[in-house]
């Protein structure tokens, strides 16, 4: 595995792996993809072996610019055309029907396509120096947390990844918002940076609920986005409480991770002020976890966070973190 500091020459080296067929990470807005070229089947199924993805399971296609979107999609609704130009490059995804000749493994097997312009201009220059669109999922092992650092891809898929392209930390911290255009309406099928209240502002209403019939997207299990260490998600109010009670038990030791600071000077109690609002909350959110994860507590307690359409992506992904029934809670019907 090659560590590459993003550089021209980098780019261009991480560039030839791919195209030779390789897996290479690469930084983006929202976390680090793990690249691979989204024409090949070899290079694809080397994908879903690192990650331990279903192969049912569909991929975002990272294209260099807007212009490449009929290369993959077919039937563009002009809705998409303005979502596209109002937010992309950037943290996006357009869910549309799928071009003929596009791989069943990029699709999942499924009549539609996820496609985004990422806006790091690191993947952008990667992305344009490759000469071809990109599959890339976050870099990471399927079903656990998404990396925002170049050292937690090494950490979770060193002997399994090319190389891995340092553009530093992820600015969004969190995977891009996916809205689904291949129907009637449109649907919001994952919650990110771009909230309701954004694309409610370009399409004149916020878009629907995904239904049992939305296509399947990157993301949407019940269980995702999730630690090795057991998270539970509670009040604010119970927060002590819970603390209390995990501090009781046999040989307890606890990670929280609270927009409050702590009152509680137990050694066993792993305490984390996390930022106030909500861009740099979900900035910081995944690396908090995952050092969480890694120290010994048997247990990972989070302060549920505010309402609100700019907290949404943040209390999904923990609800996922943590198996909450409360994963399914609609973000558009408040």
């Amino acid at each position: 595995m090659e560590l590459l500091r993003a550089s021209p020459a980098s780019i261009q080296r991480a560039a030839h792996l791919l195209r030779r067929g390789g897996l290479v990470a690469f930084p983006t807005e929202t976390v680090y993809g793990l690249g691979a070229r989204a024409d090949n089947p070899g290079a694809l199924a080397r994908l879903f072996e690192a990650k331990g993805r279903p192969t049912d399971h569909p991929l975002i296609v990272h294209l260099p610019s807007r212009s490449a979107v009929d290369e993959w999609a077919r039937d563009v609704p002009r809705t998409a055309h303005v979502l596209a130009q109002r937010f992309w490059p950037g943290p996006l995804t357009i869910i549309l029907h799928r071009r003929s000749g596009v791989l069943d493994m990029v699709t999942g097997g499924q009549d539609t396509i996820g496609l985004r312009v990422p806006s790091h201009p690191v993947a952008l220059a990667l992305l344009r120096e490759v000469g071809c669109a990109l599959a890339a999922p976050s870099a990471n092992r399927f079903g656990r947390l998404s990396p925002t650092t170049a050292a937690h891809v090494v950490d979770e898929l060193e002997d399994q990844v090319d190389a891995v392209l340092d553009g530093g930390p992820c600015k969004v911290g969190l995977e891009s918002t996916i809205v689904d255009l291949s129907g009637r309406q449109p649907r919001l099928l994952r919650p990110g940076a771009i909230t309701v209240e954004a694309l409610a502002g370009v399409l004149g209403a916020p878009p629907a609920r995904g239904g049992d019939d939305a296509p399947r997207a990157p993301g949407t299990l019940a269980s995702h986005y999730a630690p090795r260490t057991p998270v539970e998600v509670v009040d604010a109010e119970h927060l002590g409480a819970h603390v209390r009670e995990a501090l009781a038990s046999e040989n307890g030791v606890v990670a929280v991770l609270a927009l409050t600071r702590s009152n509680n000077d137990d050694a066993r109690c792993r305490w984390h002020t996390m930022p106030a609002d909500a861009a740099s909350y979900a900035r910081s959110l995944y690396a908090s976890l995952r050092h969480a994860d890694q120290s010994d507590c048997n247990l990972i307690l989070v302060e549920r966070p505010p309402e609100g359409p700019s907290w949404d992506a943040a209390r999904d992904r923990l609800t996922r973190a943590s198996g909450s029934p409360r994963t399914h809670e609609d973000p558009t019907r408040r």
